[in-house]
């Protein structure tokens, strides 16, 4: 009872801010907005507005404030809600990991500027194929990826894809989750035997946020299929010297932000050492 009170304490907390902001847009933003401009365009300005700037920058804020502690199983999206399952790392440098990918058959998805997100509208609707589209930023380490990848699919916001967070770890013996630097927070990791934690998943579609209404992707249920796609691939290219199979968790699922979505995983994160690649973690 304690541990259910408690739980809704920490939701309550970071409802709150949206509460406040969504209280202050409605009474201050949209009245200002309503005066100049047409009841339907005033409305979709004070929407972008809340949605994608005011409640995920509070919510974030909140989430920086007090960050977690425990062992990451996921990464988290701007806002701090649980998103894509950890399952899958790589060991290398950034180089190695980029070549291995491409020649795997993956594209290396564009930086997420505004030119690029102009493409991704225009090639959606356009329903042409856009190999690099930049992905969102989720984040892990207390930041976002350093490089995502993706394999393109027909059919509207769907593909393949992964993102890679560079880390440093403990590289005498055995590797494990013990031995991995899951608070190594700094930006632009460097060096020449880096372990990349990754988050692959499948994009099916098209949904809305449950609480802030944005538009984003479903994501499939099933995530470990997409970490053996990947292991698959690059073993078909003779890219893979060894894999150690870590154990974060149980397996679990993990109701999805996205409305009606939901994720499932085993709890496992494979762990690939590339060829040419300095590991030397003993099996």
């Amino acid at each position: 009872m304690i541990q259910y009170i408690g739980r809704q304490a920490k939701r309550f907390v970071v409802l709150l801010p949206g509460i406040i902001i969504v209280y202050f847009s409605v009474r201050n933003v949209f009245p200002v907005i309503d005066s100049h401009l047409p009841d339907s365009v005033s409305i979709f300005i004070t929407y972008v507005l809340v949605a994608y700037i005011f409640i995920p920058a509070a919510i974030r804020l909140v989430r920086i404030l007090f960050p977690p502690k425990h062992l990451p199983l996921y990464c988290v999206t701007p806002d701090g809600f649980a998103s894509d399952p950890l399952n899958i790392g790589i060991i290398g440098t950034r180089r190695q990991l980029i070549s291995a990918m491409e020649k795997a058959g993956w594209h290396m998805a564009d930086p997420h500027s505004p030119r690029n997100v102009a493409r991704l509208v225009a090639s959606t609707a356009l329903h042409r194929i856009y190999k690099n589209a930049p992905v969102s930023s989720l984040y892990l380490f207390g930041r976002k990826q350093d490089v995502a990848f993706e394999i393109p699919i027909p059919g509207i916001g769907s593909r393949h894809h992964v993102r890679f967070w560079a880390t440093t770890y403990h590289n005498k013996g055995r590797l494990s989750i013990q031995g991995i630097h899951w608070q190594h927070r700094r930006a632009h990791i460097q060096g020449d035997n880096l372990l990349w934690v990754g988050a692959a998943s499948l994009d099916v579609g098209l949904n809305v946020i449950r609480h802030n209404l944005q538009v984003t992707h479903m994501i499939h249920p099933d995530t470990d299929q997409e970490r053996e796609l990947i292991l698959k691939q690059l073993r078909k290219e003779s890219l893979v010297a060894k894999v150690q199979t870590l154990i974060l968790g149980d397996p679990y699922q993990l109701i999805n932000r996205v409305w009606r979505g939901y994720l499932q995983t085993d709890g496992k994160m494979a762990v690939i050492s590339l060829k040419n690649s300095q590991a030397n973690f003993k099996r």
